[in-house]
């Protein structure tokens, strides 16, 4: 196998590796560092790259395999990337402020340590935009994360780099989060498959989320089957936790591998390109929705057209929390840009009172999301009103209308944040007219990821899309 193919291999075939010694952990992890110095400096996808950390696990690995050793984790030796907002002891977590790019983390996230636990070897740390707070990764004195399909655009943001590291084969999954879309966004510009979980899911160990349940951590993988692996070992409840779901009955992996070899069991599945108020998505996103729509009709599925609520209720209070979360991080407003600022000096005219109404508002249009999807096995929508911006095309305008401008594009995902229902954004395997991926969002009932990984799966083995490189032919610098 050619080093592109290896380094495009889905993780899960390249731990099947390592188990036969076909591949060893140095090997991908070389392969890997070598794509990252070569293709990293065109992308900005990674903040901080952890070479000599990396090779001194993948070589104790590659060591320890000589003793046959009877039982490996799932993941053993497969390198991987991590968000830069989640710590790694000894490695700096800058959250995408320059200023704290040399501020080391002091002990590793709880996901960081699931994943070390399932044996995964991590490169490096992704860009992200600022405090996670745009859904475009461009944060001040830092290079603009870009996407590899055409480095013009956008990877999308707030895990912009995690989605462009893994599409331009520089990981072979990605940790992200998503906290109103900042998972599903990147996953759509850059053509892979990303799930954002039900609350409770993934626990938010040692500390606690800031977004009364909205936020959570998510995998990004290739496959659907990659995914469904990577939220098997990210999901599960520590001690603690305000809220948990029970592990999955099978595994999330056996429920995505079992549905591309099944008899499929027709699901009643509604479908809308409209947002209220909103309106309806721009023509490539509308036109992927259908294009799937008939897709899942082939398989045997029932499609209803169907409407949403009207989410004016959800701005202004989705608002008021997302502009908490800056001023609550407590970050010197002089090391913030200019939007962050903004919404820092807006968040000091909220008191306590506000704060609470706005997350009960919040909460209770999450109750009516929910009664108004209730009806279907899934709900088949836009991941976003349109596709990518490029690089830099929002940085002259305000403040005002560059919050404007974020609402209405992220518009299909927020209402499923506030919710708790999983949602999960997957390529169609099409390209618009710039060359950037198209894709759509699958929302379940709240718990039930299988049935998204499900339907997933089955698109993905009717209409595979490529596992590709999109850098082919990219000079680097």
């Amino acid at each position: 196998m050619n080093p592109t193919d290896l380094a495009f291999t889905p993780a899960l075939d390249q731990a099947s590796l390592i188990r036969q010694k076909q591949v060893s952990p140095l090997e991908l992890v070389d392969l890997y560092l070598d794509r990252i110095e070569r293709l990293n400096p065109r992308l900005g996808s990674y903040f901080t790259v952890m070479a000599t950390e990396a090779r001194a696990e993948a070589q104790a690995k590659t060591e320890s395999l000589a003793h046959n050793p009877a039982d490996l984790p799932p993941f053993f030796g497969v390198p991987l990337s991590i968000k830069d907002l989640n710590p790694v002891a000894g490695v700096p977590c800058s959250y995408g402020i320059a200023a704290a790019r040399d501020r080391r983390a002091t002990e590793d996230d709880g996901v960081v340590t699931r994943l070390r636990s399932a044996g995964f070897i991590i490169l490096g740390k992704t860009a992200t935009s600022q405090l996670a707070s745009l859904p475009y990764t461009e944060p001040p004195g830092f290079a603009p994360a870009r996407n590899p399909w055409n480095l013009d655009y956008t990877p999308g943001g707030s895990s912009g780099g995690a989605a462009a590291a893994l599409a331009a084969g520089l990981c072979a999954v990605a940790q992200g989060s998503d906290g109103g879309g900042s998972l599903r966004g990147p996953a759509l510009c850059c053509g892979v498959v990303g799930l954002k979980p039900s609350r409770g899911r993934v626990s938010f160990a040692p500390v606690g989320d800031r977004m009364g349940g909205m936020a959570v951590n998510g995998p990004l993988g290739r496959t659907v089957a990659d995914t469904a692996a990577l939220l098997d070992v990210m999901a599960g409840y520590v001690q603690g936790d305000p809220y948990w779901l029970p592990d999955p009955q099978p595994s999330f992996l056996v429920t995505s591998q079992r549905a591309s070899r099944s008899a499929i069991t027709p699901l009643r599945i509604g479908f809308t390109t409209t947002i209220p108020p909103f309106g309806c998505a721009a023509a490539p996103c509308s036109q992927a929705v259908e294009t799937t729509a008939q897709r899942l009709a082939a398989l045997g599925h029932h499609l209803e057209p169907m409407t949403l609520p009207d989410l004016t209720p959800l701005i202004d209070p989705f608002t008021v929390l997302w502009q908490c979360v800056i001023a609550e991080a407590q970050v010197p407003w002089v090391v913030l840009e200019r939007f962050n600022r903004w919404l820092a000096w807006r968040a000091a005219w909220i008191n306590s009172g506000a704060y609470q109404r706005a997350l009960t508002q919040v909460q209770r249009l999450g109750r009516t999301i929910v009664t108004a999807t209730a009806a279907f096995d899934a709900v088949l929508l836009p991941v976003y009103l349109h596709q990518p911006i490029r690089v830099g095309q929002w940085q002259g305008r305000s403040s005002a209308q560059t919050l404007q401008d974020v609402i209405r594009w992220i518009a299909p995902c927020p209402p499923f944040n506030a919710s708790g229902q999983p949602a999960l954004a997957l390529p169609t395997g099409e390209l618009d007219s710039h060359g950037l991926p198209l894709g759509v969002q699958l929302v379940g009932r709240s718990g039930d990821e299988a049935t998204l990984l499900t339907l997933a799966a089955q698109l993905e083995a009717a209409h595979p899309w490529a596992l590709r490189s999109p850098l082919d032919g990219i000079t680097p610098f």
